[in-house]
């Protein structure tokens, strides 16, 4: 699981010792967003959360993603708050894709 984390998304897991990398992240907005125990948001009721990642370039992410045979859902709304696209790991936990509207973002 924490390889296709760093394959598709750059995130790595915490280091094991002082050569291996460190995910860094871009300071930025953030969201914490909970979400009612009954939510359909995450559209799966057996998953107790989803993780959201900033993105600078949501369709360039999407591509991305797909190209690697990663299915990815494009939300075509343009909210005041950004963009968003939704995909999930291979254990199916939800994964939120987040462009907010400045280039405060990450990846």
């Amino acid at each position: 699981m924490a390889q296709w984390y760093q394959d598709h998304l750059g995130v790595f897991v915490t280091p094991q010792s002082s050569d291996d990398p460190v995910w860094n992240q871009q300071a930025g907005p953030t969201s914490f967003t909970p979400f009612p125990e009954k939510t359909k948001y995450i559209g799966d009721a057996t998953k107790q959360w989803m993780i959201n990642f900033r993105v600078v370039n949501l369709d360039k992410m999407v591509a991305q993603l797909e190209s690697a045979g990663v299915t990815v859902k494009l939300d075509s709304t343009a909210y005041p708050y950004g963009r968003f696209a939704h995909t999930h790991d291979p254990e199916g936990n939800s994964i939120e894709l987040w462009q907010p509207p400045t280039s405060a973002a990450v990846k």
